[in-house]
């Protein structure tokens, strides 16, 4: 029997600089993902992706705001969706096309994903996501008469919307991702979180929220009974002390240490290494078995135990 990952990528790893961030160049870096994760379908493994999208959503928001004039905009929910099929087609195609250079007989599919949050959410009493680009102070206030928009101003730089980061409670299209993947199809799901949507009344409706992306990915770790929770990110391993004198890179860590870690609350910054580590505690506090966090490039070395930081019960 095949062992089950999900292999999460950041949305910020398939842009690599200010300089390489075109749509063109966005397929290129898929392209470098799809060849590590196609060694992990070499090295027998059945494999779950999903993604971040955080970049790719301002861009579109930006493009959305820019055009204001001429077209009407884009929600919020409607970017999320438009991302995950962006991304899922970039990394779809690179790994059909990196499979039949291989020889390696897998189908591949992406699934645009909705992951319900819950509307009593603390977050949606105070938004703190910020996204889009900035504004003036003029602009802010209007699009929060005009629109119902949280703004706050941002260290000096100006104004920028901000929004709700809810927790993700379900993945409504758990079954069919399950099933997608006992049929030994390479599956893209949840990417960007997934777009965020609440019931009422038995209907679902999108919101104006960001899902991290990474608290998903344990949760679809969850879901689909994975054996490895893989997070990308852009360092090889994970570090205590992050940026002090004391810095020092783990190799190993088990999960009480994670969580003592995290209350400690001076190791992993809020907006970048903090959620990724919560995500690997979700994971193996509901039953999870092992988890690793390291760059890309080394994906195929940390599966083999040379690098990246392992996180076991």
């Amino acid at each position: 029997m095949s062992n089950k990952a999900v292999f999460a990528v950041g949305g910020n790893a398939l842009i690599k600089d200010s300089a390489h961030q075109s749509v063109e160049d966005q397929y290129r870096t898929a392209g470098e993902a799809a060849a590590h994760i196609a060694d992990m379908i070499e090295d027998g493994w059945e494999v779950a992706i999903t993604h971040g999208n955080g970049p790719q959503v301002g861009f579109i928001l930006r493009r959305s705001e820019l055009a204001a004039r001429e077209l009407h905009q884009v929600p919020l929910d409607v970017c999320d969706a438009d991302a995950q099929g962006a991304i899922g087609y970039a990394l779809q195609q690179n790994l059909q096309n990196t499979f039949r250079q291989r020889g390696i007989a897998k189908t591949v599919a992406t699934l645009i994903t909705q992951t319900e949050v819950s509307p009593t959410d603390a977050a949606f009493s105070r938004p703190s996501k910020a996204i889009g680009g900035f504004l003036s102070r003029e602009q802010a206030l209007r699009r929060r008469q005009k629109d119902g928009w949280q703004v706050v101003e941002d260290s000096g730089r100006g104004w920028r919307r901000v929004v709700p980061s809810p927790d993700p409670l379900r993945i409504v299209e758990a079954e069919a991702i399950r099933s997608m993947l006992s049929s030994g199809v390479v599956t893209i799901a949840a990417g960007g979180g997934g777009i965020p949507v609440v019931e009422e009344n038995g209907i679902l409706h999108g919101v104006a929220a960001v899902i991290d992306k990474d608290l998903t990915a344990a949760l679809l770790a969850q879901v689909v009974e994975a054996d490895l929770l893989f997070i990308c990110t852009s360092i090889e391993k994970v570090a205590l002390d992050w940026g002090r004198p004391t810095q020092r890179w783990v190799a190993r860590m088990n999960l009480d240490e994670a969580r003592k870690h995290l209350q400690e609350g001076i190791h992993f910054g809020e907006g970048s290494m903090r959620p990724k580590i919560q995500a690997v505690v979700n994971y193996l506090a509901k039953g999870g078995q092992r988890a690793i966090i390291t760059s890309l490039e080394q994906a195929r070395q940390a599966l083999r135990g040379k690098t990246g930081t392992h996180f076991l019960p």
